[in-house]
């Protein structure tokens, strides 16, 4: 992942935790303790995706909290419920084969979007591991937040 670029406009803590992330080697940052005012402590696992830019060609790095699927994983293309879809999603979108580092472990995957029963049940896992997902689907203006599913290439 060396010609890989970290994702521009990241807020300061995801580029805090991108890089603890990357200097362990995965080792330190593939649990993530996220602190918020007035609630508890949360901890939840985080990989990081790199995406091929549909536009420019390059390759970037995004940290995102992940869950599993099967034999992969899944994200969640929350944008934090901004109204439009986050830059990586349009990126798998063009092309849905990816690089994920989870923990120690680094491989490619396919990238594809959850539908139906399968979209159903892992938001319901998601948002059971990150519960402020509910509050940004509110927040999306009716945009249906997107549920991803990384399915490792062997």
């Amino acid at each position: 992942m060396t010609e890989t670029k970290l994702a521009p406009n990241l807020p300061q803590w995801m580029k805090d935790h991108t890089d603890r992330y990357l200097s362990s080697g995965g080792t330190d940052g593939h649990m993530y303790t996220i602190s918020r005012a007035g609630m508890p402590d949360m901890t939840v696992p985080s990989l990081l995706l790199t995406t091929t830019g549909r536009k420019s060609g390059e390759k970037y790095l995004f940290p995102l909290f992940y869950g599993q699927a099967g034999g992969g994983y899944f994200v969640i293309a929350s944008k934090g419920g901004a109204p439009e879809h986050p830059g990586w999603y349009r990126n798998i979108l063009a092309n849905p084969t990816v690089e994920i580092q989870v923990g120690t472990a680094t491989m490619q995957a396919q990238a594809r979007t959850a539908t139906g029963e399968e979209r159903a049940r892992l938001w319901e896992q998601a948002v059971g591991m990150f519960p402020p997902y509910a509050d940004y689907q509110i927040k999306s203006q009716g945009r249906e937040i997107p549920v991803v599913v990384l399915d490792p290439v062997t």
